[in-house]
């Protein structure tokens, strides 16, 4: 078989598994999937608000206590480098590693915590939108009859 018609045969292979993946979806067990029933989106405005809450806690706490061990460690790192313990410029490394991985965790429980907020929020102004939309339109479906 000439490369030109193998190709031509895995692309027309390719192609189809593709166009079955986009044409439907599982159906599931608990109502969802399959193009009906269940809910797309829910959003619970309390639970959002809890683990925001949750996050900013941590986000505090892992400020605070995260960087207890800073200042023991530089010295403890400094006094083996001078002693010319090969464990005093590894200390150091180890520091510098938590301390980029700390600042990461931090940034990361911030961006939830706020991501959580502006959920929250949001989930309010398009909850209040689509209910004045159903309202206009209940009072035009009143005056139709």
């Amino acid at each position: 078989m000439a490369f030109e018609q193998e190709w031509a045969g895995l692309r027309a292979a390719a192609a189809e598994r593709a166009g079955m993946r986009l044409n439907g979806i599982p159906a599931t067990t608990d109502g969802g999937g399959g193009g009906g029933g269940g809910d797309d989106l829910v959003v619970n405005r309390d639970d959002l608000g809890a683990i925001g809450n949750d996050a900013y806690d941590l986000l505090g706490r892992l400020g605070k206590v995260g960087d207890l061990a800073r200042t023991s460690t530089s010295d403890a790192a400094t006094a083996l480098s001078s002693g010319n313990f090969e464990s005093g410029p590894a200390l150091l490394k180890v520091r510098d590693l938590w301390d980029s991985h700390l600042k990461t965790l931090l940034d990361s429980c911030a961006q939830i915590s706020n991501h959580l907020d502006f959920s929250k929020a949001q989930s309010a102004k398009d909850e209040a939108k689509v209910e004045g939309d159903l309202t206009r339109v209940s009072v035009l479906t009143k005056y139709m009859k």
